[in-house]
């Protein structure tokens, strides 16, 4: 195979265990000594894509969605907040916080990776919505964030208002999903092997070690 790793991740910024499962990637490449080596493409998922635009209420979200209780919610922001902070990142599940649709999102993180920033994009937006209480539903903040990681805040706001750069985030949305990906995160290999979920770090390298015998 080619001196270099591609790897896809299906993945929504506001998907907790996105975040906890690029860590643990992350965590495999560094301990096998190749993180130089890997190519990470971002592949937009849609947690909610018929969201209205106001959003709503998390806690109110998950107990519509997946019949959760608040203690339910408690102990799982816990368990979350605990394991990314093997990591160094802090999630902040505080009261207000709101699921809204992410559409917006996916555009600025494929407007970033033509400049090479699409990683760094995505983290950015993933700090500003678990860690620091902001609404990046609301396109000026979303903008700022943009601007934050070094990109040009006007370009990016002509790329929002583009519907043809709207209608490229659904079609490869819409690819993926026809390729049979169903849930975040999926790490997929090469485009020759998938593994679906936060997997431990053990798993991922076992992942690319097999990669890396290939």
């Amino acid at each position: 195979m080619s001196e270099k790793i591609k790897v896809n991740i299906v993945s929504d910024i506001v998907c907790p265990w996105c975040l906890v499962g690029y860590k643990r990637f992350e965590k495999a490449a560094e301990e096998l000594g190749i993180k130089h080596q890997i190519v990470l493409n971002w592949i937009p998922f849609e947690l909610n894509p018929n969201m209205s635009s106001e959003g709503q209420d998390l806690h109110e979200h998950l107990t519509e969605k997946y019949g959760t209780s608040r203690e339910d919610q408690k102990n799982s922001y816990e368990h979350l907040a605990s394991m990314a902070a093997e990591y160094g990142f802090e999630f902040n599940f505080y009261d207000g916080i709101r699921m809204f649709n992410t559409r917006d999102c996916h555009m600025m993180i494929a407007y970033a990776a033509e400049y090479g920033l699409h990683t760094e994009m995505n983290l950015r937006l993933m700090t500003a919505y678990f860690s620091e209480q902001k609404d990046i539903s609301i396109r000026e903040n979303l903008l700022d964030e943009v601007e934050a990681i070094g990109l040009n805040r006007a370009e990016a706001e002509e790329v929002l208002n583009d519907d043809e750069a709207r209608f490229e985030v659904i079609q490869e949305e819409q690819q993926w999903q026809k390729m049979g990906v169903t849930s975040t995160p999926t790490f997929v290999f090469e485009d020759m092997s998938a593994i679906p979920g936060a997997q431990p770090v053990e798993v991922f390298k076992q992942a690319l070690s097999n990669l890396l015998e290939a």
